[in-house]
């Protein structure tokens, strides 16, 4: 082989051979050497000189060369005066090629500092292999490079971290992607360099069996990517994959993409362990270990890491898991490698119907946005996710089968809550709302109308997760239909009144299910992909929309549900025993707490501050006249003791307890705890209560510590007289509706934007 041509003849009958992906690479390492010797013998480079070494780093040091790649070389010197003429010697043949060149001219000094300076250099010389020259310069070189790396590492990993989670952010991810970037993207090539890198440095564990196998698949991707395409790429898109599918033996694309997201999948969770695993744990002043803050029931935050209490026992907790994910996806916080790996080997699975704190659980965990997406990964990796939704198997890596889609199935419907959670302050049952994006593609992956058999899993899901039958059905009923409203607003005449009839009668002219499934379209539209969700399809779907609810005249707002026996006998007993009354009741975790106070006494805001700071997250309630039943469980730790809280709201009816202060230190205390937030949103209802002055104010918002406390007082300094509340917790979000009339004067606009400001700044 004399010339560049001879060399390009090689390279295609290579590539036109039947040689196999690992093959291939293999002589394509072993052809270039053979040219490269002979170019460096050619330039002087020879083992009678030694102060001048050709070296390989890249994909060629690592003995991993795809098709159409650059040429990593870094020509090493002693100073030697003709290293330029060497130099063009060399490279000059490789451009007349036409072959990709990546190359320096370094003493090894040089090459040293600059690797100081360069993270990217740095890891490159950590794969630098001998080719020509003096071979006890490279080998100088090599070990220099690898222990300046042992010693600087740790330093150097924040940013190290800082590079990867910003070639993330550029590339995306392998698994669950729809056109996954091989190389660059999140549990890709570069991350198992990482890891190697890691574990060069003592930091971390040799990569094990299963990582090495999905490096090795992602390798034979990319090296098929590449020779069907016969140029540079490292994105698989559907058309090549099908190809490379058939050259990899497998079924189909669709079952090359499942390998390649699982694959991913392993990869990606190496690093983010590793990542956070090398970093030392914060300590607090005077060396002290982290502080464990308190999350939820038998959660923490330990370090930078979601933890369970120390007082934790999973094996008796089954609502315990949930509590963690929720924790974990609302905190923006990682769940520690200990804690999964406890609750995977110890947590119960959760018995039909759920307990009601699970499901609560469940609800905050689908509706804390971003966080979501890590939260729910943690689990299904560890297999715990599965243990709550056995159903999640079919759709598990399952490719889309339309191009606009960006994601998996399964990764589409975890994508389509995080959009949800952003629209929970636009519906009256963001519960359902949460549920009805998770499921509602929940069918794919079988041969049958995946809406059609959606809808059956969805009502086995709903059914098993405790939901009441008649929230059963409208679950199923959103996942049946949630193609109807944007199939009906993009391909029939929204204008005649046939099909906005057809529209309400399929929906059996239920208002609310017409307002989930406005939301879950828009939802699951900008889940799909960029340009899927536009301007004119929203104008469509709201004008569509509001046709509807103008034939069925109905009302989004639902009024208080009427007391039960139990809680009128409470009452009973709560009036009689005078000002500050408390009693508990007690129902497993959930608890009712009825509050009464003396004539002419504000009760709502002093109820609900006394119950925010005694940490009990308000489910629901109801007050009527001077008495509020308020349905609660601890958010974590054990109930307060009823003197305690009979004190404290004695002490909030007589203004003595400064709970607009103590609320705002508790708030501040634990501000890193969420770290998703939604626009809040009021509505207003007519002619829903008795009482010609009387108006329904509902506000939805993004729950807060002291939210209902806040909202009474901005009603009260807003002059308004509040007849009866409904306060309802889902998850994340809440629901509160009250019976409001101005103190003097008549409901006016004025008065309404007055109080609506007010909500609003306090819901903020």
């Amino acid at each position: 082989m004399t010339d560049g041509g001879e060399l390009v003849r090689a390279l295609e009958r290579l590539l036109e051979g039947r040689h196999g992906p690992s093959a291939l690479r293999a002589a394509l390492v072993d052809l270039f050497e053979f040219w490269l010797a002979k170019g460096a013998s050619a330039a002087g480079v020879d083992t009678a000189d030694p102060g001048v070494a050709l070296v390989a780093v890249g994909g060629l040091g690592r003995r991993e060369l795809v098709p159409f790649s650059d040429l990593d070389l870094v020509l090493v010197h002693n100073g030697n005066p003709s290293v330029g003429e060497i130099a063009d010697a060399l490279w000059y043949p490789l451009w007349d090629a036409k072959l990709g060149l990546d190359h320096s001219v370094r003493t090894p000094g040089e090459a040293l500092k600059v690797a100081t300076e360069d993270l990217r250099t740095q890891l490159g010389l950590l794969d630098a292999r001998h080719l020509a020259g003096d071979a006890e310069l490279t080998e100088r070189l090599a070990a220099a490079a690898r222990e300046q790396w042992r010693r600087t590492a740790r330093k150097r990993l924040g940013e190290l971290a800082d590079a990867v989670r910003t070639r993330w952010r550029r590339s995306g991810e392998i698994a669950q992607s729809a056109e996954p970037d091989l190389k660059h993207g999140r549990g890709g090539l570069r991350d198992f360099a990482v890891l190697e890198a890691l574990a060069l440095a003592q930091l971390t564990a040799r990569p094990v069996e299963e990582l090495v196998a999905a490096k090795a698949l992602l390798l034979d991707v990319r090296t098929e990517l590449r020779r069907e395409l016969r140029r540079e790429r490292d994105v698989l898109s559907a058309p090549e994959a099908e190809a490379v599918a058939t050259e990899l033996g497998l079924a189909d694309r669709f079952a090359l993409a499942r390998k390649l997201s699982g694959a991913g999948r392993t990869i990606a969770y190496a690093v983010d362990v590793a990542l956070r695993s090398t970093v030392e744990p914060p300590r607090s002043r005077f060396g002290r270990r982290p502080s464990r803050t308190p999350l939820a029931e038998g959660v923490v935050l330990h370090g930078d890491e979601v933890s369970l209490a120390r007082d934790a026992v999973p094996a008796k907790d089954p609502a315990l898991l949930l509590r963690v994910a929720a924790a974990s996806a609302r905190t923006g916080k990682p769940i520690a490698h200990g804690t999964l790996r406890t609750l995977a080997d110890s947590a119960p699975e959760l018995r039909a119907p759920w307990p009601d704190d699970a499901r609560n659980a469940l609800v905050e965990l689908l509706g804390a946005g971003e966080g979501l997406v890590d939260a729910v990964e943690a689990l299904d990796r560890t297999g715990l996710w599965a243990r709550l939704f056995p159903e999640w198997g079919a759709v598990r890596d399952l490719p889309p089968r339309s191009p606009v889609h960006q994601w998996t199935v399964d990764r589409h419907l975890v994508q389509a809550c995080v959009e949800a959670a952003r629209l929970t302050t636009t519906v009256a049952r963001p519960d359902l709302l949460l549920l009805g994006a998770l499921l509602h593609d929940i069918g794919k992956g079988r041969d049958a109308d995946h809406s059609e058999l959606g809808a059956d899993i969805a009502a086995q899901v709903a059914a098993r997760v405790g939901l009441p039958r008649a929230d059963v059905a409208t679950v199923s009923a959103m996942v049946r239909h949630h193609l109807l409203l944007p199939h009906t607003a993009t391909r029939r005449d929204i204008a005649d009144p046939a099909t906005v009839s057809r529209v309400v009668k399929t929906l059996d002219g239920d208002v609310v299910l017409i307002d989930l499934l406005h939301a879950l379209t828009r939802a699951d539209s900008l889940a799909t992909g960029p340009g899927v969700w536009t301007d004119w399809k929203a104008r469509l779907l709201a004008d569509l929309v509001s046709s509807c609810e103008e034939a069925l005249h109905g009302k989004g707002f639902t009024a208080p549900e009427p007391l039960d026996a139990t809680q009128r006998e409470l009452l009973s007993d709560a009036v009689r025993s005078g000002i500050g009354e408390v009693r508990i009741t007690a129902h497993g975790k959930v608890v009712t707490v009825v509050l009464a106070a003396p004539a002419r006494v504000e009760l709502l805001a002093p109820a609900a501050g006394v119950l925010a700071l005694n940490s009990l997250e308000v489910h629901a309630a109801v007050l009527r006249d001077r008495v509020g039943v308020f349905t609660a469980s601890p958010k974590f730790g054990s109930l307060p003791e009823p003197t305690l809280l009979r004190e404290q709201f004695s002490r909030a009816v007589a203004g003595t307890l400064p709970l607009t202060q103590r609320l705002a230190a508790k708030e501040r205390d634990y501000a890193s705890a969420s770290a998703f937030t939604v626009a809040p949103k009021v509505l207003w209802f007519d002619d829903e209560t008795s009482g010609s002055n009387t108006v329904v104010l509902e506000l939805r918002a993004a729950d807060r510590i002291g939210l209902l406390f806040r909202v009474a007082r901005a009603l009260s300094r807003s002059e308004a007289s509040v007849h009866w509340a409904k306060a309802t917790t889902l998850g994340g979000a809440v629901v509160d509706s009250f019976a409001v009339s101005p103190r003097t004067g008549r409901v006016d606009a004025a008065w309404r934007a007055k109080v609506e400001e007010a909500v609003l700044t306090a819901a903020s």
